[in-house]
């Protein structure tokens, strides 16, 4: 069964963020044996000083299969996060099937990027959705990114990627059929939006992000020019996040 995580508000100003944490749960999970992790993803929510938020407001989305029970998974997410969220953050939890997130979660998210919603908007929906969603510690008003990014994922055009297989490891020059298999992406596109031959040699650099676009994990590159011994490489840091803050 595939299956999304959301969290949210996790940290404080003097500890790591929400992503960090969101690849460590990962990996905890991955770990005890009850998730095979595809992607985690950021999301950009809406910024906006009625809105409590330690640096961007930015919320994260774990995205992979369920190896054995939900309720497992969620245990296991739900100590995680009391144990290792900051003392004064307000770390919201979401776990849910992928069958589960229909339009109205979806909408949800993107309307977090625009508006101002409230706790009680994401009990009601994720109650009507039978989808577990939780806030520990203070004020628990992570719930409402961490539902947020659950339904932004699920869309599959928003985000990029903060984690996927040896994306963080891969650095330097490869063949785009080879690349696609070394770091788990759907496909490479050009920032204009042509597909480039597959046999084309693209350069990785230190900071390449990946983003979900049409539901496709999806790398972008630029073209690079003729002289040089690679057609593309990964499009830049002021790109990819022009497109996904």
């Amino acid at each position: 069964m595939n299956i999304f995580i959301g969290i949210d508000d996790t940290d404080n100003l003097e500890t790591r963020g929400t992503g960090h944490h969101a690849r460590m749960l990962g990996h905890s999970l991955v770990e005890a044996g009850l998730f095979e992790m595809r992607t985690v993803t950021r999301h950009q929510l809406l910024v906006d000083r009625r809105i409590p938020y330690t640096s961007h407001n930015s919320s994260a989305c774990l995205a992979g299969f369920c190896k054995g029970h939900i309720n497992d998974v969620i245990d296991h997410a739900r100590e995680f996060l009391k144990r290792e969220s900051a003392f004064d953050s307000d770390a919201g939890l979401c776990v849910a099937p992928e069958t589960a997130i229909g339009e109205a979660i979806m909408a949800f998210g993107n309307r977090a990027k625009v508006e101002i919603l409230t706790m009680d908007d994401a009990f009601q929906l994720a109650r009507n959705a039978s989808v577990y969603l939780e806030g520990f510690l203070n004020t628990r008003v992570g719930v409402i990114g961490s539902l947020a990014a659950v339904g932004l994922r699920a869309r599959g055009n928003d985000g990029r990627l903060l984690w996927a297989k040896n994306l963080r490891e891969t650095t330097g020059d490869f063949i785009i059929s080879e690349l696609i298999k070394i770091i788990d992406i759907d496909r490479v596109i050009t920032t204009d939006r042509h597909i480039p031959d597959p046999s084309s040699v693209v350069r990785i650099t230190e900071w390449c992000r990946p983003v979900m676009l049409e539901g496709k994990v999806t790398l972008l590159v630029e073209n690079t020019e003729k002289t040089l011994s690679y057609a593309y490489q990964s499009a830049s840091k002021d790109y990819i996040k022009s497109i996904s803050e």
